[in-house]
Order: structure tokens, then sequence, then C-alpha cells
């Protein structure tokens, strides 16, 4: 996207003007791979909203089942636990295998298993057999958004990514809680029983419908990865998945230091959830249009989701004013603030209002890693990095709520938990800096000590990473604004 030489051009430092948010818009918008990828990216998203909410109601709210605090955490931890377990593996394969033909197989399959797991609530299966069934479909579903997240920048050049992340992830997020609200009117239409539940589960499978549909008309090799290795190889890849993950995290600077961050909103995160899932459920009552129970629920995730939608707005422009670790301070500190000022009181407005600033601070925090991967790390690699992100994202949630189970009483009502929560946000932001400054000490041992020991908030990013792609940095122009790393 450089600009040819002409009197049109700015005079001051020969530089083009960075196109406006509507002009970017626009420009992803029309682009036929990144729209398909879009849509995949909602067609999945949606289906995981409905499935997860009906499962969801079936197993915390239905007035035959008793939930404790443990059971909370067991439901979650099927939800969220089995990529996490598989995809550092499973990112060897994203980098040797045609992601495209990735999501149509994965998304064929997301489908059947879908449809399986209805028919075991049908049959009133509880227990293990419905579990097996979530763990599965939940997997496969994250195997399709590690795989997307890998191809984006095949479709969207560099200087795109973070409004790219944006729309994505956070449309996508939207669209889940656009599924969670279908799942739940259809719970409510329908009743909450086991073969009502059944036919709500079994709706997610159009969504798998839709991205095998939309993924069949992308052209085969256009996702990359670009270079694969003999069989062998990958064999080998995939058995040491995550280390190899972990190394080029490791050795990219900025993505270390991100995970870090993300690490603790997930657990900041998890406690809260677990907190008011129980609040909502045992303790708190109506408060004129303010719902509690699962109503109340659809309301948190509603404005969760706004938070969701500020942040796509919001990330782009904090970040090319502060940077990227700059945004990532200040939604750890915001974050914190919020769990103390909003969280404490416990009522069913401040819980609202606390939502919506944490629903804000992780989409930001996750722009701002996704960003820092896409950057800086090799497409021969990426599939694996992207896996430890979502195993670091959903291990440390569950790990969270887990742990809080045991310590939060059934009502709810703990303001230790929430008081743990908010020094955990700032315990990743010490993380955070103490990641960008070891990444600085290294990088300046590396070039005979010429580097400063603490990085300012683009020293450790203006220049591109040497492993990062040629698919990435062809599209790049040199000396266009958005070109360095915020």
């Amino acid at each position: 996207m450089s600009v040819a030489p002409g009197p049109t051009a700015p005079a001051v430092g020969g530089a083009t003007p960075s196109p406006g948010p509507v002009r970017r818009l626009r420009e992803l918008l029309t682009h036929p791979g990144f729209g398909k990828l879009l849509t995949v990216r909602l067609a999945a998203q949606w289906g995981d909203g409905v499935f997860q909410a009906a499962l969801g109601g079936l197993v915390l709210f239905s007035p035959e089942r008793e939930a404790d605090p443990l059971m909370v955490a067991l439901g979650l931890a099927t939800v969220l636990l089995p990529y996490s377990l598989i995809g550092p593996f499973a990112g060897a394969l994203l980098d040797r295998w045609d992601r495209r033909r990735v999501m149509i197989v994965a998304g064929a399959l997301r489908g059947v298993l879908t449809l399986i797991t209805a028919a075991v609530v049908l049959a009133g299966v509880t227990g293990p057999g419905l579990y097996l069934g979530a763990l599965a479909t939940i997997g496969v579903s994250r195997f399709i958004q590690a795989g997307l997240s890998a191809a984006l920048p095949h479709v969207v050049a560099d200087e795109h990514l973070v409004g790219a992340n944006s729309l994505v992830t956070t449309s996508g997020a939207v669209a889940a809680a656009i599924g969670a609200g279908c799942a739940i009117g259809l719970r409510g239409i329908i009743g909450p029983e086991d073969a009502n539940a059944a036919w709500t589960t079994s709706v997610a499978a159009v969504g798998s419908l839709v991205i095998v549909l939309v993924a069949a008309t992308i052209a085969r090799g256009s996702l990359g990865p670009d270079e694969r290795s003999e069989a062998a190889q990958a064999l080998r890849a995939v058995a040491h998945g995550l280390v190899d993950g972990a190394r080029a995290a490791r050795d990219a600077p900025g993505v270390l230091a991100a995970f870090g961050a993300v690490a603790a909103h997930r657990l900041a995160f998890g406690i809260t959830t677990l907190v008011v899932m129980l609040l909502m459920r045992n303790s708190l009552t109506d408060v004129g249009p303010l719902k509690a129970g699962i109503a109340g629920l659809g309301e948190v995730v509603a404005v969760v989701a706004a938070g969701l939608g500020v942040a796509a707005f919001l990330t782009p422009w904090l970040t090319s004013r502060v940077g990227r670790p700059g945004t990532v301070r200040i939604m750890l500190v915001l974050a914190a603030v919020a769990l103390l000022g909003l969280g404490l009181p416990m009522t069913l407005p401040t819980i609202l209002a606390g939502s919506f600033v944490l629903g804000l601070v992780g989409q930001a925090i996750k722009l701002c890693s996704d960003a820092a991967v896409q950057r800086e790390v090799g497409d021969d690699v990426r599939g694996r990095v992207f896996s430890l992100s979502d195993t670091t994202f959903n291990v440390t949630y569950v790990v969270a709520v887990a742990g809080a189970a045991f310590l939060c009483p059934p009502s709810g009502r703990s303001p230790l938990l929430l008081v743990m929560a908010a020094a955990i946000y700032l315990l990743g932001l010490v993380v955070h800096e103490l990641a960008l400054r070891w990444q600085a000490n290294r990088q300046g041992g590396a070039h005979g000590g010429t580097q400063p020991a603490a990085p300012s908030f683009t020293s450790a990013s203006t220049d591109p990473s040497p492993s990062v792609s040629s698919s990435s940095t062809s599209q790049r122009a040199e000396g266009e604004p958005g070109s360095d790393d915020r």
C-alpha cells in the first residue's frame, strides 16, 4: 500500500498519511479473503455460543440439578480444557497442513460431534458421556479458531493487523453472545427439559454447515502455511508442539510479556466469573429491569459484549498513541480499579458495570497479544504459538475457577476473592514489565549491550523480528505510518 511519489504526497518525512478507521474498515471488508475468514469466524463462534449456553443452562439452571461451586467449575472445565490439552500439538499440524482444508474437515467434524452430543442429551445421559461429547466438540472448535488466527496475516496487510484483529475477535465474541442469547431464548420458548435442551444444542450445527460451505470457496493454499516439512519432520513437530510454541514466544519481543498479561486477566476473570454465576443463582434478586438468575447472566453477557465492542474501536486508537505495552499497562490498572470499585458492592448495577469494564480490558489485552504473535512470529511456527496462546487463555481461566470453587461460599458473596482478583491484575502488570525488561536485556546482549535495559513503548517492537514471515513483511510499505509494531 505504498504511495507513488507525486504532488499529492505529503512533504513532511515523505510518509503517507495514516488512513482513517472508516477507510481501513472498508479496505478490510472489500478484500474477499478477509471477508470469508470473517464469515467462518462468525459462524464458528455463533455455534459455540449456542452450544455452550445450551449445555450451561442444562447443568447450571435446570431445577432438578443443584449446582454448587465445584459443579460450576467442572462445567467450565469441560467447556474450556479440551483444546488447551491438545492445542500445542494440534498447532504443529496447522503449520503443516493446508489451513483451508483444516477448516473444511474440522467444520464437518464439529457438526457431527454437535449432533452426537445433542443425541446424548436427548437420551438423558449425564456425567462422563455428556462431558465427553462437550469436550470433543469444543476441542475441534478451538482448533478451527486457532487456524483462523494463524491464517489472518495471509489476507491482511501487516499494518492493518491490529484493526483486523479488533474486527475479527470482537465481532466473533459478539456472535458468540448472540448465539448464547439464541440458546437462552429457545430454552425459554420450548422449555428446560432435557429433550428440549437437546434440540437447542443441535441448532449449533448450523454454524458448522456455514463453516464448511464458506471455507470450500477459499482458494487452496492461500491461507498457508508457506512452507511445509516432510512427514517425519511434521510428526516430530507434533510431538514437540508445546516446546516449539514456547520457544518461538520466548524469542519474539513483546509476545512473552503479552502472554503474561493474558494469563493475569484470565486468572482474575475466572475468579469473577464463578462469583457472578453464584451470585446470580443464589443471592441476587431482580432490580427493576435488571434480572437475576439465567436472565441476569444473559444481561452480563450482553454488557461484556458491549465492552468487547468498545475495545474494538478503542484499542487501535490507543495502541497508535502509547503502543501495545502502554495499552496493556493501562488496561491492567483499569481492571484492578474496576474490581475494587464496582465489584465489591456486589449489587446488580455494579456487577453489570464491572462486567463491561472487564470485557473491554480482556479484549484489549487479547488484541495486543494476537497482534504481537502475528507480527513477530514466523508463519512456520505461528500456529503453534497461537495454540499456546489458547492454552494460556483457557488453562489459567479453569485453574482460577477451580481454585475459587474451594474458597467461595455457595452464595457467591466473597469480597476476599474479588480483592485477590484485583491483586492478580497488578501482579500481571509486574510480570509484564519484568518480561519486557528481560527481553530488552537479551536483545541488548545480542547487539553488544547497546540496547537500553528498560524498553520504551516502542523500543522493543519498532523493527520487525527476523522471524516474521515474508507473507507479512512484504505487504508493509517502507516508512509507512502504522508499520511500526504498535
